[in-house]
C-alpha cells in the first residue's frame, strides 16, 4: 500500500497504519460521533470497516486519510475521498472525534484532502453526502465553498437515510480555496 502524508499547519494526514483501529474503533463505538455516519459499531464492525479503507487504498489507491493531531501525535479522525460502489460522486467526506470538534479540524483536513483529490486522483468534482440533521458538517461543506446540490441517494444498506449532496467543481475549488486561505 503506497503512504501518503499530507501536513496541514495543526494535523497530519495519513494512509492508516495497524495501530490506528483502537482509536478508530473508540470513535466508531461513540454515538453521537456516529449519529450522522451510518450508526455506532461494535468492535466486530469497526474492524471490517477500518479494512475496508485499508483495502481500498490498496485496490483504488485512495480511501479515507487517518487525521493526527501534530502536536499530540493522537488519532482524532478519518478525512478523505471515498468512492463505494454505488457512491453519488466522488465524495471527500469528515469525522471527527468528539472532543475534537468545533477546532476547525474537519474543513482543515478536508480541504488538504480536495487538495490531493484534484491533483493527485484527477478527479473534477467533490461532493460531500450529508445527513438533512448534520448542520455541524453542513455548517464546514459551506466553510469549503461547496454548495447544497439537493437530496441525493446512497446505495443499500443506507438507502433509506435522508441525506443532501453539498459539492463543487475543481474550477469552484480554486477559487473558494483561495478565499478559505485568505479567511485563516
Amino acid at each position: 500500500m503506497t503512504r501518503i502524508e499530507i501536513e496541514t499547519p495543526r494535523l497530519l494526514l495519513r494512509t492508516p497504519q495497524l495501530a490506528d483501529f483502537l482509536p478508530y474503533a473508540a470513535f466508531t463505538a461513540d454515538d453521537l460521533s456516529m449519529r450522522f455516519i451510518g450508526g455506532a459499531q461494535l468492535r466486530h464492525t469497526a474492524w471490517r470497516s477500518f479494512m475496508v479503507m485499508a483495502g481500498a487504498w490498496a485496490l483504488q489507491g485512495f480511501a479515507m486519510f487517518s487525521v493526527v493531531e501534530r502536536e499530540t501525535g493522537r488519532w482524532v479522525g478519518r478525512v478523505g475521498p471515498w468512492q463505494p460502489d454505488g457512491w453519488p460522486g466522488t465524495e471527500v467526506g469528515w469525522g471527527i472525534v468528539r472532543d475534537r470538534c468545533g477546532r476547525g479540524y474537519a474543513a482543515e483536513a478536508a480541504a488538504a484532502a480536495i487538495d490531493w483529490a484534484f491533483a493527485s486522483l484527477g478527479w473534477t468534482d467533490v461532493i460531500h453526502v450529508i445527513d438533512v440533521g448534520n448542520v455541524a458538517s453542513q455548517r464546514v461543506a459551506a466553510k469549503l465553498g461547496s454548495v447544497n446540490r439537493g437530496p441525493g441517494r446512497l446505495p443499500a444498506p443506507y438507502d433509506d437515510a435522508v441525506v443532501e449532496i453539498w459539492g463543487q467543481s475543481v474550477s469552484d475549488w480554486r477559487h473558494n480555496r483561495s478565499r478559505l486561505e485568505r479567511a485563516r
